[in-house]
């Protein structure tokens, strides 16, 4: 026994202690995060490459905005008297013409007018029986001069108020022949009625103050388009100035107008100015609040870079073209792509310089990347 403890005891002291390093963790291995504009494409030299050369363009200036009426050409429909409107005969979207019938008014005030109305009807009347009865007792020598220029004065008076009594139920809409409790209100222009803050409801008993917003009336013929341009484009932007337009609405169809005011004050937040461009609008293709993209062409020459425009790849509301990266990589860059041009060429107005290579197809290698 003695010998197998002390044979135990040897065994422990010639043991080797641990080693502190093996209970150190590995270090951590960083690795790089891929970049997602640069891809490797196998056998690179299946696409072709374009060199980007210079063209030289007058100044343009690309801005967007939306179509609204043109203020000159926009009318409110206004009606004198106020009380509850009867019924609706138009609605908002409505091409109304000039004299056509737009909604019923009963008002109070109409027949208070018509009191009045028979009132200086009997004025008058009562005012010209006294004046030929003093005519005629004047001619007899019953009365002197000047009770009769006393009825004559009467008389005129009351012929001034019959006149202004007349006229009021003239300008409330009312024939003095044929009176009614309800007032018609037309429409003064021809257009499409663009702003509407009469319903149905009127006619269950909102009551209607005679405001000028019941109806707006706007001639669509000429629109104007809202656009905003930067602070720092405003150099380049002048009144006159002839200007491309395009709709998202009809993408193949190009529209021209011209510059007709540059705002005074600019937003504080976005630094941008809003430039009114002054639009005919055929066959009224054009719809109050559509977005539009304006192309406002200067007189200063620029130099810009052309590429095929198959180079230009639009993706994410963004233009994109690619760059050879060597070992068989491309690189893709954002671009701002500008107007076309004769021979199937885009103008790039940044994010590359002539001389530049670029693949000539850009989505038939995107679509290679994504296979």
């Amino acid at each position: 026994m003695l010998f197998c403890l002390g044979a135990f005891f040897l065994a422990g002291c010639s043991g080797k202690p641990g080693d502190p390093k093996s209970e150190v963790p590995p270090p951590a291995e960083v690795q790089a995060d891929t970049d997602p504009n640069l891809v490797q494409i196998p056998h690179p030299e299946r696409f072709t490459l374009a060199t980007a050369s210079n063209y030289e363009a007058a100044s343009t200036v690309q801005v967007t905005g939306t179509v609204n009426p043109d203020i000159s050409r926009t009318i409110p429909v206004i009606s004198i008297a106020s009380g509850r409107v009867l019924e609706v005969h138009a609605r908002i979207g409505d091409y109304v013409k000039k004299g056509q019938l737009l909604m019923e008014v009963q008002s109070s005030d109409v027949s208070g007018a018509y009191s009045q109305y028979l009132k200086a009807v009997n004025d008058e009347r009562l005012a010209k029986v006294q004046l030929d009865r003093a005519k005629l007792l004047n001619e007899k020598g019953a009365i002197p001069n000047s009770q009769v220029e006393i009825a004559q004065n009467a008389e005129d008076d009351a012929s001034a108020g019959l006149k202004a009594s007349e006229e009021q139920l003239r300008v409330l809409g009312v024939d003095k022949d044929h009176p009614s409790a309800s007032v018609k209100v037309y429409s003064p222009a021809s257009g499409y009625i663009i702003a509407q803050n009469v319903t149905n409801a009127g006619a269950a008993g909102v009551t209607y103050s005679g405001s000028s917003s019941a109806f707006t009336i706007a001639d669509l013929s000429h629109v104007w388009i809202i656009c905003d341009v930067y602070e720092n484009d405003l150099a380049l932007v002048h009144m006159g100035q002839k200007t491309e337009i395009k709709l998202a609405a009809y993408p193949d169809r190009t529209l021209t107008g011209v510059v007709s005011d540059i705002g005074a004050v600019l937003d504080p937040q976005i630094r941008t100015a809003k430039v009114r461009i002054q639009v005919e609008n055929p066959d009224t293709m054009m719809r109050v609040g559509m977005f539009a993209t304006a192309a406002i062409h200067g007189k200063t020459m620029q130099t810009h870079a052309q590429i095929p425009a198959t180079a230009v790849l639009h993706l994410h509301d963004r233009d994109w073209i690619y760059v050879p990266a060597g070992e068989g990589k491309f690189r893709r860059l954002p671009v701002q792509a500008g107007q076309m041009l004769p021979n199937n060429m885009q103008a790039i107005l940044s994010g590359i310089n002539a001389g530049q290579q670029v693949v000539s197809n850009a989505l038939a290698l995107q679509n290679t990347a994504d296979q």
